[in-house]
């Protein structure tokens, strides 16, 4: 099926929630949610401070989860919210006419009157009159604090949930900064003409004292409405967050993370999405809302509800795509391939030139399959949610302008991307180094369990190795019995005894020879490939 638009693909069951972000039928994103209790990323907390570790500078903090989360000290300094944007200080200064809607206005009233809700304003304005470090901390936030904290990452492997006090709410178009009075933009809208529009702007709206806002990229171009009607959404969700202040005890969740479907909306729903294409009754409702409110009813009309029997992502196609995603290998246009290995340290990318090879060493060959060798790791790289530490063997360029050419283009891949990256040049021995912002599980890691038989590291015992293994039992066993008449009958995995039968049929023959024994062999195939049973063939007890 031909298809040459850029559509958002939504997958809604009981258990799992999907989304696929395809254009021209090339799946370009997919996020996948399944049912979890534990601390997500944006989630906001009601915490206590259970000790500090100075040699870490940082302190484990009660959220009431599994695991302490983690929280730097550096992460508890007042920011200049360099997480969303970074903004000059010129940008910094708007215009004080901000004019008051009815709705602003009645929220204003309500906001930062609960008892809590005082008591951590003013410990953060407490923070903000004077210049602070790391070393002021452990005075400022002693063991037993009560503090409101937000999740910047998920607790990953052994390790919990990592915090910050720094706390921000995205909205559609902007994002409130309910503890600080910083107004900017986004680093990203880089036309003066439109920054000083979207500046008078945010200059007009009615934002409480003390809260400061940042427009999102995605504001680029948008008229006043869609940021006054954005700001009364993130005011009610703030007016949410300090009435649940004052009703729970510590530690409990204030704030939650908006689920799958609502983020798509939020973060992917832009001008050039032409449809958004959705299989379940409830989430195609709110969407649709959600989008006639926010957008109009021209973005509402994207919205399709899919109701075919045949399954949404196996009739766009995406399916096909996602069975390819966690292959080792990944082939690129030219022939060549890369390979991706996910480790507990760092990921590993190493380009190869496959069936290339045939077209010789020219350096435009080896250009050509590096350059499509960037463009499907970054894509690689959304699509398994990969995080931290990546490094990529690039085929050896000898040219230094074809190298430099390599590190623009992937640099120019990423900048689009949700997670920050941070990228250096090749290296003398032509690798890449770079970070990804990781705030979730990889999706190998969502999707997938260790295998309980090689812990992950996709490695078994050779046939060979396991013929070693059992007769050196056999003569154990042989040879603390010698004074027994016994027979001895053996039990393994077919493809072990496919080994004994035939490659050391005769070393068999040479022990039974030697002990005087009756050994007999039986596959089972109800057994691992590692394991091994010997037993007594009339009693049919085991020997150890």
């Amino acid at each position: 099926m031909e298809n040459k638009k850029k559509q958002i693909i939504l997958n809604c069951e009981q258990l799992e929630a999907r989304c696929a972000i395809v254009n021209n039928n090339k799946l370009e994103e997919y996020q996948i949610e399944r049912t979890y209790e534990g601390p997500k990323v944006g989630s906001v907390y009601l915490a206590k401070i259970v000790n500090l570790e100075p040699a870490l500078h940082a302190a484990f903090v009660n959220i009431g989860a599994n695991k302490n989360a983690f929280l730097h000290y550096w992460d508890m300094i007042p920011a200049s919210y360099e997480l969303q944007d970074k903004i000059s200080d010129q940008e910094k200064s708007v215009p004080e006419n901000r004019k008051s809607s009815s709705f602003s206005k009645k929220l204003r009233s309500m906001i930062t009157q609960g008892e809590k809700s005082k008591k951590i304003r003013e410990q953060e304005n407490k923070l903000r009159r004077k210049k602070i470090t790391t070393n002021d901390i452990p005075n400022l936030f002693p063991p037993g604090t009560e503090l409101l904290v937000q999740v910047v990452k998920e607790p990953i492997g052994t390790k919990g949930a990592r915090l910050t006090t720094n706390i921000s709410i995205p909205g559609r178009y902007l994002v409130l900064l309910p503890y600080s009075d910083h107004i900017g933009l986004s680093s990203k809208i880089d036309n003066s003409q439109e920054r000083n529009r979207i500046k008078k702007i945010l200059g007009s709206l009615d934002i409480p004292e003390g809260m400061g806002v940042i427009c999102r990229t995605v504001g680029e171009g948008r008229k006043a409405i869609f940021f006054k009607r954005d700001l009364d959404m993130l005011l009610d969700y703030w007016h949410q967050v300090e009435e649940a202040l004052e009703k729970h005890k510590v530690p409990s969740v204030i704030y939650d993370e908006p689920t799958l479907i609502e983020r798509t909306v939020r973060d992917f729903m832009t001008e050039d999405i032409d449809e958004i294409i959705v299989d379940n009754d409830k989430a195609f409702d709110k969407i649709y809302k959600t989008l006639r409110k926010f957008g109009g009813m021209r973005m509402a009309a994207k919205v399709i509800q899919y109701n075919r029997a045949q399954p949404v992502f196996e009739h766009f196609r995406v399916k096909e795509q996602l069975d390819k995603i966690f292959g080792r290998q990944v082939p690129l246009p030219s022939g060549g391939y890369i390979c991706i290995d996910e480790t507990e340290a760092l990921i590993a990318i190493d380009v190869n030139t496959g069936k290339g090879k045939r077209s010789g060493d020219h350096p435009e060959v080896i250009l050509q399959t590096n350059l499509e060798a960037a463009e499907e790791v970054a894509r690689q790289l959304r699509l398994r949610n990969i995080g931290g530490l990546v490094v990529i063997d690039f085929i050896d360029m000898r040219s230094a302008r074809d190298r430099e050419k390599i590190f623009k283009h992937m640099r120019k891949l990423v900048k689009n991307d949700r997670a920050k990256s941070k990228i250096l040049p090749l290296s003398k021995l032509g690798l890449m180094e770079m970070t990804r912002q990781r705030e979730h599980e990889s999706l190998q890691a969502t999707v997938f369990d260790n295998c309980p038989y090689c812990g992950g590291s996709g490695n078994i015992k050779s046939p060979l190795t396991m013929s070693v293994e059992i007769q050196r039992r056999l003569r154990s066993v042989l040879k603390a019995r010698h004074q027994k008449k016994i027979a001895i009958r053996v039990f393994m995995h077919p493809e072990i005894l496919a080994r004994l039968k035939n490659e050391d049929a005769e070393l068999l023959n040479e022990m039974e020879e030697a002990f005087g024994r009756d050994l007999s062999f039986r596959a089972d195939s109800t057994l691992h490939h590692e394991e091994f049973r010997l037993v007594d063939p009339v009693t049919g007890a085991e020997l150890k």
